[in-house]
């Protein structure tokens, strides 16, 4: 039986399993719904909570990085994912990156262990009518879910004012993502890679395969005349784009040749040490397991047909007997138009006891869906216990986000990764870059921990 008093969670991802520990740790109980296994999802193959789909990096820890500052606070706001993670790192240079399966087991084990947490493996179709509920199902919703909120949010704007409502905001909003494909460690061919992390950062935790001049021209005609998989019935590219920080490499490649250069290819920082130079491009490949049986293709997420794959992949030197244990493919994200709909504490401006959190709400990326939850988490919590919902302040990576994705103009808002231009400037001109982002760093930690200092 349920408790009275609880917290209801819908989705189980990192944004959902987030939100559950920082509710349970606050004292209350929480009722957490995934619908795996019962129902899947195209993306997902387990029924762990807080699986990674697309990538194992949750990005850069380095403070001087928008990654490393998120990183930062959500750890001193006691993140289980960063914990969670952290105990099941990779070696990838300054990034976050973890061997997935363990990483997706400890939390699970965590979340249903806690002695306030109780997981439920069923499908919620529909709205929960219990308060406070967060819903955190993230871009592959189910379509009877996703039908519910668009009559809620449908009902609400037609309440509002003209101009507060946008073509937009009647329905869902979609963009396409897109995963890379991973393969078999012992099938490259060690002998034509190299080791190494761009300018030396964090040793040699990447291989590299160095391509010719020659060699990437034809690589790129190759992935230019590439045949594509076909959408699926219920994308439409006509309502959807390509998120930008996912954009897949055959898409990027009919950009212009140097277009992959400037990208997933590019090859400043790396000196391949058999010729002492710079290659002209290079495909980087990055541990995915502790045990070190598998490596990502870094940035290669893909719609080519598998055959494809196969063919064009083996083309980069040192993967031409490359064995894949995944293929890369394209999914069909939907987030809500939240400018219209949210409040900076991601409460539903129609009813403050209905939260949202993750890649629903417009962050993009691991890292910025886990730090939506988190305090998703701790308002729905602070919601059951009859204190006031609360956001971090504005100077702080995650309350910038928050602002850029409840405040933003709503004709142009996309999906956005935590990045230091959503923070306001420095109140002196700081010319130099690193130095600059430094100073933005210190003064984000310094208003989080005196906003921590009152709320958390």
């Amino acid at each position: 039986m349920k408790p009275k008093a609880c917290v209801t969670i819908v989705g189980g991802g990192l944004a959902g399993a987030e939100a559950a520990w920082q509710a349970a740790e606050r004292g209350v109980p929480v009722c957490l719904f995934e619908m795996r296994p019962t129902a899947g999802t195209p993306a997902h193959q387990t029924d762990l909570l807080a699986e990674l789909v697309c990538s194992n990096s949750l990005k850069s820890q380095e403070l001087t990085s928008a990654s490393g500052l998120l990183h930062a606070e959500a750890g001193r706001l006691g993140s289980v994912i960063q914990q969670a993670a952290r105990a099941h790192a990779v070696p990838a240079g300054t990034a976050l990156a973890v061997d997935r399966t363990a990483f997706a087991h400890e939390v699970t084990r965590r979340i249903g262990g806690h002695p306030l947490v109780t997981v439920y493996r069923e499908e919620v179709t529909e709205i929960p009518a219990e308060r406070p509920v967060v819903i955190a199902t993230g871009p592959l919703t189910s379509s009877p879910l996703a039908e519910s909120l668009r009559c809620l949010f449908r009902a609400y704007l037609e309440e509002q004012p003209p101009q507060r409502c946008a073509a937009e905001g009647a329905r869902l909003l979609s963009f396409y993502d897109a995963i890379s494909p991973i393969l078999a460690t012992e099938s490259v061919n060690r002998e034509k890679v190299f080791a190494a992390s761009r300018y030396g950062k964090g040793g040699e935790d990447y291989w590299n395969c160095p391509m010719t001049d020659e060699e990437y021209t034809a690589f790129w005609r190759a992935l230019v005349e590439a045949e594509l998989y076909p959408l699926h019935d219920f994308e439409n590219l006509e309502e959807a784009c390509f998120f930008e920080g996912c954009l897949p490499v055959e898409e990027m490649a009919r950009r212009g040749r140097e277009a992959l250069l400037y990208g997933p290819l590019k090859p400043v920082g790396l000196t391949d040490p058999r010729t002492g130079r710079r290659p002209c491009a290079v495909v980087q490949l990055r541990h995915e397991d502790r045990a070190g049986q598998m490596v990502n293709m870094v940035g290669f997420q893909t719609r080519l047909r598998r055959a494809e794959q196969q063919r064009i992949l083996r083309m980069i030197p040192g993967l031409e007997q490359a064995e894949f244990f995944r293929y890369g493919s394209v999914h069909r994200n939907t987030y809500i138009p939240a400018p219209l709909l949210l409040e900076p504490t991601l409460q539903f401006r129609g009813d403050k006891g209905l939260f949202f959190a993750g890649q629903l709400i417009g962050v993009e990326g691991y890292l910025e869906s886990m730090a939506s939850g988190l305090l998703a988490g701790v308002n729905a919590a602070r919601l059951v216990q009859g204190l006031e919902s609360v956001t971090p302040p504005g100077d702080t990576m995650l309350g910038a986000l928050l602002t850029y994705v409840t405040s933003t103009d709503p004709s142009r808002f996309q999906p956005m990764n935590a990045n230091f231009g959503l923070l306001p400037p420095l109140d002196v001109v700081v010319r130099d870059r690193q130095k600059r982002k430094a100073a933005l760093a210190e003064r984000s930690l310094k208003a989080m921990e005196a906003w921590m200092r009152i709320f958390a």
